[in-house]
């Protein structure tokens, strides 16, 4: 499955941006899916993940109440809400399919390109 991010950009703290990562080329339906970011000079980390079928989510602490993952199945579309950002969010963020397990183990075989979120303080 091909994967699309866009929805990047600057933003004030405090302020809101929805990522959107289109899916194309398998069903997209029978893969969970999920965010990951990379900040300049560290390791990319788990952002949130949402499963294939009952839409189970999962986030890491960072993140937890701030960002909302969710899908639309019927536009082959993952989205991650992001809300009260903070200069710490500032990474590029990446989509990726695979079996829930392996997402949560940060290993998903499937990622698409990279969208840059910039948060000014």
């Amino acid at each position: 499955v091909q994967l699309q991010a866009s929805g990047g950009g600057l933003v004030q703290a405090g302020g809101s941006l929805r990522l959107s990562c289109a899916a194309s080329g398998r069903t997209f339906s029978n893969y969970a899916m999920g965010w990951f970011r990379q900040a300049p000079g560290k390791e990319r980390e788990f952002v949130a993940a949402i499963t294939r079928n009952d839409g189970s989510t999962y986030y890491a602490d960072s993140v937890k109440g701030r960002f909302t993952i969710s899908r639309d199945n019927a536009k082959d579309t993952v989205y991650l809400q992001m809300n009260s950002l903070k200069p710490e969010d500032t990474a590029v963020y990446y989509c990726a399919t695979d079996s829930i397990i392996v997402i949560l183990r940060s290993t998903p075989s499937n990622w698409g390109q990279g969208t840059l979120v910039t948060v000014s303080s």
